[in-house]
């Protein structure tokens, strides 16, 4: 089983110029522990599928299909994820802290299957209750506090 869910700004650091050392080293300590959510691989898909064909569209597929899919489990966003983003989705709006669609989609992932959510964006999951969050990235490296109801 899984223990760690990867945000997009996680699965696409390995594509940057200079790869943030401190973040590709834990990510290679602990592949077989990770897993994705449908959610990122479309933001992945969509993000590939809209650059113009080239090189760099080329080595962005191979990567996806070569690393990503044969690597990490992508995990659906199913009914129990549906219905815990609802959920979250009516109380942050009650409070008058709305969340943006797909983050809620990824984190509500992370929490029915009781993972950790690596992103190198923690702000952007603060808000939700019942999420573990870890930051990978650099100097920064944190965990977020554990909110559960």
């Amino acid at each position: 089983m899984s223990t760690y869910l990867l945000d997009t700004s996680i699965v696409s650091v390995p594509l940057w110029e200079k790869p943030d050392p401190a973040l590709m080293g834990r990510l290679e300590a602990v592949w077989t522990e990770c897993a994705i959510p449908s959610p990122v691989w479309h933001e992945l898909t969509y993000g590939w599928c809209r650059l113009p064909r080239g090189r760099r569209r080329s080595r962005i597929q191979t990567y996806l299909s070569d690393v990503i899919q044969a690597s990490f489990p992508i995990l659906p966003y199913d009914e129990a994820a549906a219905a815990w983003h609802g959920r979250e989705r009516a109380r942050l709006d009650s409070i008058g802290r709305p969340a943006p669609f797909v983050d809620a989609q990824i984190a509500a992932v992370a929490a029915v299957h009781q993972m950790v959510l690596v992103t190198a964006n923690p702000r952007d999951f603060k808000n939700f209750e019942g999420l573990r969050v870890e930051n990978w990235s650099g100097s920064t490296r944190s965990t977020s506090s554990d909110k559960t109801r």
